[in-house]
């Protein structure tokens, strides 16, 4: 199972959640940047119905498979 760590951090003037090399907009507190780290967070954990993607793979082949809505990451909010 894929595990997502949303860290809080201060960023461009404010604070922002990360998640990998990735910053959220910036907010004003460091609260209001955790609360939105929990609602993704939460929102990642969210099942959803079963659906058909395509990708396309480092060699340039075409793959089609189903994405199970139910194979979702755990996650978790570092906040320090």
């Amino acid at each position: 199972m894929v595990h997502i760590t949303y860290q809080i951090v201060e960023h461009d003037g404010g604070w922002a959640y990360k998640v990998g090399d990735v910053f959220s907009e910036p907010f004003l507190t460091r609260e209001d940047a955790l609360r939105a780290a929990q609602r993704a967070a939460g929102h990642q954990q969210a099942s959803g119905d079963d659906t058909p993607i395509q990708y396309e793979d480092a060699q340039g082949r075409w793959h089609e498979e189903v994405a199970q809505g139910s194979d979702r990451p755990s996650t978790e909010v570092s906040d320090g």
